[in-house]
């Protein structure tokens, strides 16, 4: 096997979730793994594209039918999004996240936060480098590091032993920060433990970034899914240095938007513009036409969002 096909076969798409119409009834069993459990069936695999899926936040559709109808100067925005999207997007996450937000020069608007983590390890992943992951955590982002030919190095999280905190080995984090790695990457909440970090994990991993000079990239994509009771930290207003962090987040699951691909990159100005270059060879932007979808977001009815909340908690 030759260097390009080992490296596609570690991207392995066969058993991914949204593939199971690809796989016929004799893939079934060979998936299999263990007795059969008793119950009700529970699908872990996407949280919303199934017959019971939510349906999207109220004005959504409107509001891409108006930008269809605003015609070429919606389907061809910026790479980065359209100016007075951002503007606004800005504004909102500014005062999610407790830290501002420049609009012209730390956010981008990207295909899906799938598309934002890919830009994201893009523009801070070299071949040879060494990248902190955390186990377990999010399925693609071996798969990112590893395409970009960067070398994995393991971060534990003991997330069964606490109920105060996600369970990060911090001492394991800096150890790696010592080894030469430059990039740790991370989701809070945690995906698929569900797990939220406490603050002061936030606080160490801001404090250790700083002190070894490492970027971090936070994906924040269900930090609006909060049951209640449930404190969250913003890295990105946690004492990390302004230069070392790219925050992602988007309307995909929470509000039930995946459909029109949207997600949302801000924080390191130099990043956000390396990652606008490869955005500009990859998908030249996220769907213009979806980007109007972008306006209902944090701008939902009063209630829809602790409505949406509870009937996920159900």
């Amino acid at each position: 096997m030759g260097a390009i096909d080992e490296k596609f076969a570690k991207l392995g798409t066969d058993h991914a979730p949204g593939q199971e119409v690809r796989q016929g009834a004799d893939d079934v069993d060979a998936a299999f793994r263990g007795e059969t459990l008793q119950g009700t069936p529970v699908d872990f695999s996407h949280g919303d594209v199934n017959d019971t899926a939510f349906a999207p936040t109220p004005g959504a559709l409107d509001e891409f039918v108006s930008g269809v109808q605003r015609g070429g100067s919606q389907a061809y925005t910026e790479y980065r999004g359209g100016a007075d999207l951002r503007d606004r997007v800005a504004r909102h996450l500014a005062a999610f996240t407790g830290a501002p937000v420049s609009a012209a020069s730390e956010l981008i608007i990207t295909p899906g936060t799938q598309g934002a983590l890919f830009l994201a390890i893009g523009a801070t992943v070299a071949a040879g480098d060494r990248v902190a992951i955390v186990r377990p955590d999010y399925f693609a982002n071996r798969k990112l590091v590893e395409f970009l030919g960067g070398e994995i190095v393991p971060v534990g999280m003991d997330y069964l032993a606490h109920t105060d905190r996600a369970g990060l080995d911090l001492d394991q984090l800096e150890g790696a920060f010592k080894s030469g790695v430059k990039t740790f990457l991370f989701s809070n909440p945690n995906n698929p433990a569900g797990v939220i970090y406490s603050a002061e994990e936030i606080a160490g991993i801001a404090a250790l970034a700083n002190k070894y000079g490492a970027i971090v990239v936070a994906d924040q994509l269900y930090s609006r899914l909060l049951y209640p009771a449930r404190a969250y930290t913003h890295l990105r207003a946690s004492g990390i240095d302004s230069d070392r962090v790219i925050t992602i987040m988007g309307p995909s699951k929470t509000e039930s938007l995946s459909g029109y691909r949207l997600g949302a990159a801000f924080g390191a100005a130099h990043l956000v513009g390396r990652m606008e270059k490869l955005q500009a060879i990859v998908s030249l932007r996220a769907p213009g036409y979806s980007q109007a979808v972008m306006r209902t977001w944090f701008e939902e009815p009063a209630g829809w969002m602790e409505e949406r909340t509870r009937q996920h908690q159900a």
